[in-house]
């Protein structure tokens, strides 16, 4: 028992400090509310789609200021929005699944994940990109979705 206490901690604290979610890079922000203690603001965070390079991701969403954005335990809103597009010549490095989890982000320290989910409609041969947020406990219907076309003579592998 006590040679798992220390591995239990160490993955404990991975999980709730940064490990398996999606680090985007923001792109800007524009400030909605201004507080002395830091304002909330709207930020443009860029994602770039790990098994198909040439898609990128933008997810705008609300930031929470105050002292408890500063500190990183603010629960920011459920909305968000997103728009992918094809960046440069589309690759498809492996078989993909048909619907999966491509980033989660997390919204407040601990309950609250942002998902950026990949669908591929292969009969259109598109790849759909939908984003929302859950809750521990409880769920937002609030979400956007957009589409990549892959071009013709590209086929979509798919597992």
């Amino acid at each position: 028992m006590k040679r798992t206490a220390p591995f239990v901690l160490s993955a404990s604290l991975l999980f709730f400090f940064g490990a398996g979610f999606a680090h985007a890079e923001e792109i800007a922000s524009v400030n909605t509310n201004f507080r002395f203690t830091g304002s909330d603001r709207v930020s443009v965070e860029a994602y770039d789609d790990p098994l198909v390079s040439g898609v990128t991701c933008y997810v705008s969403r609300a930031r929470t200021g105050g002292v408890k954005g500063t500190l990183g335990i603010a629960e920011d809103p459920t909305e968000a929005s997103i728009a992918c597009r094809q960046v440069a010549p589309i690759k498809i490095a492996q078989p993909l699944k048909q619907k999966t989890d491509v980033f989660t982000d997390r919204m407040s320290f601990i309950f609250k994940t942002l998902h950026v989910v990949r669908i591929v409609d292969t009969k259109r041969n598109t790849l759909v990109y939908l984003t929302y947020s859950d809750r521990v406990a409880s769920g937002s219907a609030k979400n956007s979705v957009t589409a990549v076309p892959v071009p013709e003579g590209t086929t979509i592998p798919v597992k």
